[in-house]
Formats: structure tokens, sequence, C-alpha cells
């Protein structure tokens, strides 16, 4: 099965002094953007990197939880933030993943290479391969 998901941005104005909303089709919202918020950063509106790091942090949420219970150790928790950056005039030139993980009867080193294999099998890894991704793992 095939899913699609949908997002729509409505904009006015120009780039510097304009403002939009995204909006996602499953209904959770309308969230501001504007350059001023991707360009110097903002705690009120959202840019196209946050979208980024939701998906990137979920993503590899989902595929390292898949990748330990595949391993016979199943996570009773797995924390993950990820930090996408972007410069003005050159784009988006990174995303860190930082994963703290409780992983009964698993030593760190094996952790370690299931976290790896797991952030290069994650499908939003895979789409943003043009970036450099890191990784943090942590066992707590």
């Amino acid at each position: 099965m095939t899913v699609t998901s949908e997002a729509t941005t409505a904009w006015t104005g120009s780039l510097a002094e304009g403002s939009g909303t995204v909006s996602f089709a499953s209904g959770i919202g309308a969230f501001p953007i504007n350059w001023k918020a991707r360009s110097e950063g903002s705690d009120s509106n959202t840019t196209p990197e946050e979208l980024i790091a939701a998906a990137h942090a979920s993503c590899f949420s989902m595929a390292l939880s898949h990748a330990l219970s595949g391993n016979g150790t199943p996570p009773e928790k797995l924390d993950t933030a990820a930090s996408v950056t972007f410069k003005p005039g050159t784009g988006i030139t990174g995303s860190h993943l930082n994963v703290n993980a409780v992983v009964p009867g698993l030593d760190a080193e094996k952790f370690q290479q299931i976290a790896e294999e797991a952030k290069a099998g994650c499908p939003v890894s895979q789409a943003l391969a043009g970036i450099d991704i890191t990784l943090e793992a942590t066992l707590g």
C-alpha cells in the first residue's frame, strides 16, 4: 500500500516582508512561517527545517525501534532529537540526530551499530542524502 502525505502553504508578500501558514492534511493545525524565523530563528514561527527535523526524528525513531526489535531487544524508550541546520545563501547543511535509549539486554557497542544502520536505512535519511547526517546514540 502506498501512502501520500500532504501539506499546503499559503504565502503573501515578498520573501523578506511576507509571511504565510503551513497546514497539514491531517488537520492538526496551521502554523505560521516567515523568512525572518527561517534566517534568524524564532520561538513563535516554524520553518521548513523544523518540519524536516520533526520528520527526521520521528522516522529515525521508527527505524531504530524496528531494528532493535528485529535484534530481539525491543526498546523500552527512545528519545530522539533532530537538529537541522540552515545557512541563508547556502541552504540546508546538515541534520544531527541525538537519541537516548533504554534497551534492556543490549550493550553499548551493539546499540551503536544498530543505531548507525537505522540512520542509514531511515527513509528520511535517504531523502536527505545530499547533506551531512550525524548521530549521537546513548544507552540510558
